[in-house]
C-alpha cells in the first residue's frame, strides 16, 4: 500500500507499507505494479492513538443506555426516562452518567414518581452507585427486599432506598444478561484514529480476558488490547494483539486499605512481573498510594489512574517516585461546572492537573474512562489545551497544554504511557491515523479534526467516505481491503 502526499513533521512525504510495517518514507515514491495508492491530501499522518484508560464492556453497554447526565435538569431527565420506558415496555431501562447536579440525590421514590411500573436502574457518573426504582427492586430481591443483610442494597430505617454502592458483582448474579456487543464501540474508536486500548477494570478476571480475546478474534474489536485486572491475570495467555497488564487497585476514600497490607499487595504484583495501577480520585487516595508505593518500591510503568485532585505539595512526590499519571482532561469540559458547584474553591486548581505535572517531571498520559467520559481523544486533547467548562469557565490556567503535549497524551506506547509521542519511522508497525488537514492547521483546533484513514498493522479499519469509491464505513467493524 502507498499513501501519497501526507504531512509528516511539516514536510510532504509518501509512505509505503508492506507486511504490516512501514517499508519506506520519502518525498515521492512511485507506485509499484499492483500496488494500491491512497491520496493523503496533505493531511497529517500520525501514529495510531491509544486510549490508556477505558472500560470496554461498560462503554459498549452505555451505547444502548439512556444518558442521564448534564446538561439535563430534573424535568428533562424525567421526560427522557419516560420516553425510554414507553419504548421498553416491560423490559429494563438502563440509565448512565447521572450527576447529582441534575436532580439531587436520586433514590427509588424519585424514580417511582417518574416511571411507575417500568423497572429502571441508573448508574451514577462515579461508576460506584446504581439507583433502582421499586419495580426494579421487586425483580432483584422480591420478598427478600425487607430482610436486612440478605443483599448489599442500602436501607434507611429498614427500608430500601434503591441505592447500591460498589455492588456490580452482586448485581451480575441477579441479572441474567449477555455481554454487550463490542463491534460498534470499536468502530467508533477506529473512526477517531484509535488503534489500541487499555481496559482498566479492576474486576477483570480470566473470563473477561478470554471474552475480550474472543471478540478480538471475531473481528468485533479492531484495536490491540492491554487488559488490567486482578491477580488471576498473572498467567493470562499472551498473543500478538492482547496481553495482561497491571494489577488494578480501586481505592475508596471511605474504606481505605491497611497501608501494610496494601504495600505487600503492591510488592506481590511486582514479584509476579506486573505493574500496579491505582484508582485515585481523592487526596486521601493519593496520599495512601504514594506512601505505599514509596515503601514497596516503584516498578517502571506503575500508574496512578485519574489523579483527580493533586495538591501542590504532592506534585514533586509523584515526580520523584517516577510513577505515571493517567488522567482525564476532558472531565474539565464534561463535569467542570459541577465541580465548581460542589467542590471547595481551594480544591478547584488541583483538578485533573496536566501542565504542572509535566513541569514537575512526572510522566502523564490520558484515557477516556468511557463510559464515564466520552471516548473522543480529540475532544479530550482540546480540553487539555483550553481547560474550559461547558459554560466557558477556565479551570486551571497554568495546567494548559500545547497541542503537541496534548497529542502525546494519546500517542505514547501502550506499555509506557507518559513517554514522548511515537515517531513515524521505517520498520515500525503501521498503526497509523491520517487527519483531514496538515498538522499546522490541526493544532489550531484539535477538537475539530476528522480522521480520514486509520490503519492497524497496515490494514485499514476506518476510511472516511468518499475518499475511495469502494470505501466502507467502519460501522460494520470490518477492515477495508486496499
Amino acid at each position: 500500500m502507498l499513501i501519497r502526499d501526507v504531512d509528516i513533521d511539516g514536510v510532504a512525504r509518501s509512505v509505503r507499507i508492506r507486511g504490516g510495517r512501514i517499508l519506506a518514507i520519502a518525498p515521492t515514491l512511485p507506485a509499484e505494479p499492483g500496488e494500491r495508492a491512497f491520496d493523503g491530501g496533505g493531511g497529517a499522518l500520525l501514529p495510531g492513538l491509544h486510549d490508556h484508560h477505558i472500560h470496554l464492556f461498560a462503554a459498549a453497554a452505555a451505547r444502548s443506555s439512556v444518558d442521564c447526565g448534564p446538561p439535563l435538569d430534573a424535568t428533562g431527565l424525567a421526560q427522557r426516562l419516560g420516553e425510554a420506558a414507553v419504548a421498553a415496555g416491560s423490559c429494563w431501562v438502563r440509565g448512565v452518567g447521572y450527576h447529582d447536579g441534575v436532580a439531587g440525590e436520586l433514590d427509588r421514590d424519585v424514580l417511582d414518581a417518574w416511571l411507575g411500573d417500568t423497572p429502571i436502574r441508573v448508574q451514577h457518573c462515579s461508576g460506584r452507585l446504581w439507583i433502582f426504582n421499586s419495580a426494579a427492586l421487586d425483580r432483584l430481591v422480591g420478598e427478600a427486599s425487607g430482610q436486612a443483610g440478605s443483599d448489599p442494597l442500602e436501607r434507611r430505617a429498614g427500608r430500601l432506598t434503591g441505592r447500591l454502592y460498589d455492588g456490580d458483582e452482586w448485581l451480575k448474579t441477579r441479572l441474567v444478561s449477555q455481554r454487550p456487543d463490542l463491534a460498534g464501540l470499536s468502530a467508533e474508536l477506529a473512526r477517531r484514529g484509535v488503534t489500541g486500548v487499555t481496559d482498566t477494570g479492576h474486576a477483570n478476571d480470566l473470563r473477561t480476558y478470554e471474552a475480550l480475546g474472543a471478540a478480538q478474534r471475531r473481528g468485533d474489536i479492531l484495536q490491540d488490547l492491554l487488559v488490567f485486572g486482578g491477580t488471576e491475570l498473572d498467567d493470562a495467555p499472551v498473543s500478538a494483539h492482547i496481553c495482561a497488564g497491571a494489577v488494578k487497585f480501586h481505592l475508596h476514600d471511605d474504606d481505605l486499605p491497611d497501608p501494610a497490607e496494601f504495600t505487600r499487595a503492591i510488592a506481590r504484583a511486582h514479584n509476579a512481573g506486573r505493574n500496579v495501577a491505582v484508582h485515585c480520585v481523592t487526596v486521601a487516595d493519593l496520599v495512601v498510594t504514594l506512601g505505599c508505593l514509596a515503601d514497596a518500591g516503584v516498578r517502571g510503568g506503575d500508574r496512578i489512574e485519574h489523579a483527580s485532585l493533586v495538591p501542590p505539595d504532592l506534585l514533586d512526590w509523584i515526580a520523584a517516585l517516577g510513577v505515571t499519571v493517567v488522567t482525564q482532561p476532558h472531565f474539565i469540559r464534561e463535569r467542570g461546572d459541577g465541580y465548581l458547584r460542589d467542590l471547595d474553591p481551594a480544591e478547584i486548581p488541583w483538578l485533573y492537573r496536566a501542565g504542572s505535572l509535566i513541569a514537575a517531571g512526572a510522566p502523564i498520559a490520558a484515557g477516556s474512562d468511557a463510559p464515564y467520559g466520552k471516548p473522543d481523544p480529540w475532544a479530550s486533547m482540546q480540553a487539555s489545551i483550553h481547560r474550559r467548562t461547558a459554560s466557558g469557565v477556565t479551570l486551571g490556567e497554568t495546567e494548559r497544554l500545547t497541542p503537541e503535549q496534548a497529542l502525546a497524551l494519546y500517542s505514547g506506547a501502550s506499555d509506557a504511557p507518559g513517554g514522548p509521542s511515537r515517531q513515524l519511522r521505517v520498520g515500525m508497525v503501521a498503526d497509523l491515523c491520517l487527519l483531514d488537514r496538515p498538522w499546522a492547521a490541526a493544532r489550531r483546533m484539535l477538537g475539530q479534526v476528522a480522521v480520514t484513514l486509520t490503519l492497524k498493522s497496515g490494514s485499514p479499519i476506518w476510511i472516511a467516505a468518499p475518499r475511495e469509491s469502494n470505501a466502507r464505513s467502519a460501522a460494520t467493524a470490518e477492515s477495508v481491503d486496499l
